[in-house]
């Protein structure tokens, strides 16, 4: 590993002092520390992934037992990026706790890292978030006791574990409507080429007899034993490909389809569905069966590998030419998930603040996106360094300024349920009743109940300057539970049907929405936040400066125009809002 890539500062969390006085500490947090030895190590020098699996597997699964008190089984895990390979004689240190617990089921959060102890520096090699489920007892189904967070960190992670929750429930409907879709897209690419290797040669088959070793207290295989048998075939199957030995990069996220036991006979395969210039995609499925028994599927995985030349770099990979019919068909499929592959890389994976101001929406990402969307803002609402910068009209006005970037936020109160707040400040079209900014605003995709594009169009903050207009996601969620609050999320997106105008300038939102909160009864907290860009900017500038009361008469209209049709909405059932 190049010297470049090591982080002394590896992110750790702030210590956060109880008022006994002692240091707190996640009471689900568990630490595992491995030092890699050649029996855990590859033809590299590096530790296999299918070792790390089953220590990461192990790590999670003591977490969650901590939590429920009783016994756990892996249930999915979602995407995981491995950043850097581990050596021999360095250390791995794995961290695992509870973010959230939901009926019987939660979400384990793990962050890897590897330490070197001659140069004491560290790296991040990956993280991860694994859903676990406890066992029925003799008493019954097991429901889960709440996790309570109580740093900041904790607390965003818990908001966020709702959100990715929403994700993975609609998960294998989503991506089969994705693959249908971008399918449809990409046409026929199955060219023959001259020296394609045949996707044939790369299959392969293999058994595992599940011994007690494999299997937890409950004699269930362990989960990340089968995640490291699946590596294994995969691998192989990559590497007849490239007859060289490949890096895995990426597994995509998958779930765990039924249980296997002690004495089960593991039947894995592996095939290689695709080869793109520098990666390729090694599809692989676990089955299992017992005497003559049919087949139980177990579970099924798609892998990115790369092959690294000597200066650690991808190196050009042969083409694939694929079996006709079921080869041809997971051919394409492998296109499509390549670019929701991107996209989730893109969008999820990385910091908000590092995704450009406006992405493109399509169908294939629009999950991706929301979840971007809903995620930014609930960070930005997590921040505690708000400082006030004005209070008029009983709405106060804050900023915080961060890595060169200005956000703001605009907080007000109003005698009005939440929920009616809710449904009342979602609906854009009606937000120039209250907001002199939004000269017009009007619906042009109802992607889904919860997502919806507008194109608003908003008056020049410079005299004599154009007009603006905006092209904005907005995903509005309910709380999960009483202590969360309503949201009401923004962004700028990119549609090819609505492309800038000569007449119009182009404005974007970074991220901006509403939080609403019910604090008594009938009296909501209406927070407004903004991450400001150039094209915001003008329009909040001399309100920061104190020189202006504009957005303080504009909150003072919207709780006027809240509470002036809060009996319009009275009438009408939760159900119906």
């Amino acid at each position: 590993m190049a010297s470049e890539d090591w982080d002394s500062e590896l992110l750790e969390e702030p210590l956060f002092i109880l008022e006994s006085g002692e240091v707190y500490r996640n009471p689900t947090e568990v630490k595992m520390s491995q030092i890699v030895l050649p029996c855990h190590a590859n033809h590299c020098g590096e530790v296999s992934v299918g070792q790390l699996l089953k220590w990461m597997d192990s790590t999670a699964c003591l977490s969650a037992e901590r939590h429920a008190g009783c016994s756990c089984v892996t249930a999915s895990v979602d995407d995981i990026h491995f950043e850097h390979t581990i050596g021999v004689g360095q250390v791995v240190h794995i961290k695992a706790k509870v973010n959230r617990a939901f009926t019987s089921s939660m979400e384990v959060g793990l962050v890897v890292s590897c330490e070197d102890l001659f140069s004491d520096q560290q790296c991040k090699v990956c993280h991860a978030f694994a859903t676990f489920v406890a066992r029925r007892t003799e008493a019954g189904k097991v429901q889960l006791k709440q996790v309570i967070p109580h740093t900041q960190a904790e607390q965003v992670e818990y908001s966020l574990a709702a959100e990715r929750r929403r994700m993975r429930l609609i998960h294998a409907e989503t991506i089969n409507d994705l693959l249908s879709w971008s399918t449809s897209q990409t046409g026929p690419e199955c060219e023959e080429h001259q020296h394609a290797v045949a996707a044939e040669r790369t299959r392969v088959e293999s058994v595992e007899l599940v011994l007690p070793p494999h299997a937890n207290h409950q004699v269930s295989t362990f989960g990340g034993q089968i995640m490291a048998w699946m590596e294994n075939v995969a691998t192989i199957a990559a590497s007849r490909l490239c007859n060289a030995h490949p890096t895995l990069r990426t597994i995509d996220m998958f779930h765990f389809r039924g249980p296997s036991h002690i004495g089960d006979r593991l039947v894995l395969k592996a095939i290689v569905n695709n080869a793109f210039k520098k990666s390729m995609e090694v599809g692989v499925c676990a089955e299992a069966y017992q005497g003559g028994e049919p087949l139980r599927h177990i579970n099924s995985a798609f892998m990115t590998f790369e092959v690294l030349d000597s200066d650690k770099k991808p190196r050009t990979l042969p083409r694939i030419r694929p079996e006709p019919v079921d080869g041809k068909r997971r051919f394409q499929e492998a296109i499509a998930r390549k670019k929701i592959r991107l996209d989730r890389k893109y969008i999820i994976s990385c910091k908000h603040t590092e995704v450009p101001l406006s992405v493109p929406w399509d169908p294939s990402n629009q999950i991706y996106l929301s979840y971007n969307n809903v995620s930014a803002l609930k960070l930005l609402s997590a921040r505690s360094n708000w400082v006030l910068s004005s209070e008029k009209k009983k709405v106060s006005l804050y900023t915080l300024e961060e890595n060169q970037k200005l956000c703001f936020k605009v907080e007000t109160h109003v005698n009005v349920p939440a929920e009616q707040v809710f449904v009342l400040l979602s609906d854009l079209t009606r937000r120039k009743e209250w907001d002199r900014h939004y000269e017009e605003c009007e619906v042009i995709n109802q992607a889904d109940e919860d997502d919806t594009i507008y194109r608003v169009v908003t008056p020049s903050a410079r005299k004599g300057g154009k007009d603006q207009d905006f092209i904005m996601l907005a995903s509005r969620r309910r709380p999960c539970d009483p202590s969360e609050p309503y949201l009401i999320a923004l962004r700028s997106v990119t549609l090819p049907t609505h492309p800038p105008t000569e007449n119009l300038n182009r404005g974007e939102i970074l991220c901006a929405g509403f939080t609403i909160s019910e604090e008594l009864d009938n009296l909501t907290k209406i927070s407004y936040y903004n991450q400001a860009t150039p094209g915001v900017l003008p329009y909040i500038s001399t309100d920061i400066a104190g020189l202006s009361s504009k957005f303080s008469n504009t909150f003072s209209a919207c709780s006027e125009f809240l509470e002036r049709n809060r009996d319009s909405l009275a009438s009408h059932s939760p159900s119906e809002l």
